[in-house]
């Protein structure tokens, strides 16, 4: 058997946070080293099927972003943003020793993992992007752009009276009322985890609402769209069928403007396919890896 290592610690950033990494995988890994960027209000829930599959193989960066998970913020809130988060990556990959690495992001990690490839070209060796945009995301919410309508508001009312939100929204996530709305509405109640959907809700209670607004401000006003086509490595685009956050169509188009990209439509697959489709996404990523981006 192939001896395995996990490690896990936290690394102090200039400006104050403090970020949350773990890594785990094999002494001698036979392919290359991995990446996992989550999405909005996610300390890696998502990955629970696919990190056993890849942690096989592959050491396996897991980190979380400022204000996420086990992550604080920085001594001054408002640094958060793309451009900060890309520089987070850098120091936490140069920090455990991976040079390139396979980037993979679920949901806001695709354009963490797309930007990233933007600003540092040469530590990527592939892309991997899950249910997610390759930018303006409250644009396409529900093929309406309601939501990025309603975002000033939103941030306005939790700058305003942080605490209150903070306790509101504590109090209602931990209720049954969005689990059952998530599983009526947003996600494959047939395929899905209770117990999955669950922790998705558990880490929003406890993530502060500054936190959250902040975070999706920079990804509402962010796109990789002009940068699609200068992506020169190989990558997995992988859409749920019945995705209602970011629409089939966005992982079609973005699947069309990479050079060297193959498409995976996961059938019934909503945003968290990854939780609902185990088995074939498992599948499909260790094909993808070890066909195209096989060890040396």
């Amino acid at each position: 058997m192939t001896p395995r290592s996990f490690h896990q610690d936290f690394l102090e950033t200039p400006d104050g946070a403090q970020l949350y990494f773990q890594v785990q995988g094999p002494e001698h890994p036979e392919g290359p080293d991995v990446v996992l960027n989550d999405g909005l209000g996610c300390d890696g829930f998502v990955w629970r099927f696919l990190l056993p599959v890849l942690r096989r193989r592959h050491r396996v960066l897991r980190w979380h972003y400022r204000g996420h998970g086990r992550s604080s913020l920085p001594e001054e809130p408002s640094l958060i943003g793309m451009d900060l988060t890309c520089a987070d990556q850098v120091r936490v990959m140069d920090h455990v020793g991976f040079q390139r690495a396979a980037v993979f992001g679920h949901s806001m990690g695709v354009q963490v993992a797309l930007e990233f490839h933007r600003q540092h070209p040469s530590r990527v060796r592939g892309l991997a992007l899950l249910c997610g945009s390759y930018g303006n995301p409250l644009d396409t919410f529900h093929d309406t752009n309601v939501m990025r309508r309603l975002l000033p508001l939103m941030r306005g009312a939790v700058e305003r009276f942080p605490d209150h939100a903070q306790k509101g929204v504590h109090a209602f996530a931990r209720t049954e009322v969005p689990l059952q709305l998530a599983l009526r509405t947003e996600m494959n109640a047939e395929l899905i985890h209770r117990m999955d959907v669950e922790a998705y809700f558990n880490h929003l209670a406890r993530m502060h609402p500054v936190a959250f607004v902040r975070t999706l401000e920079s990804l509402a006003s962010h796109s990789a769209l002009d940068h699609l086509p200068r992506v020169g490595v190989p990558t997995l685009v992988v859409a749920g069928e019945r995705d209602q956050f970011t629409p089939r169509w966005l992982s079609e188009r973005m699947a069309r403007a990479l050079p060297d990209a193959e498409l995976l439509v996961v059938e019934d697959g909503t945003h968290t396919a990854p939780l609902e489709r185990p088995e074939l996404i498992n599948q499909r990523v260790e094909r993808f890896l070890a066909e195209r981006l096989p060890a040396g």
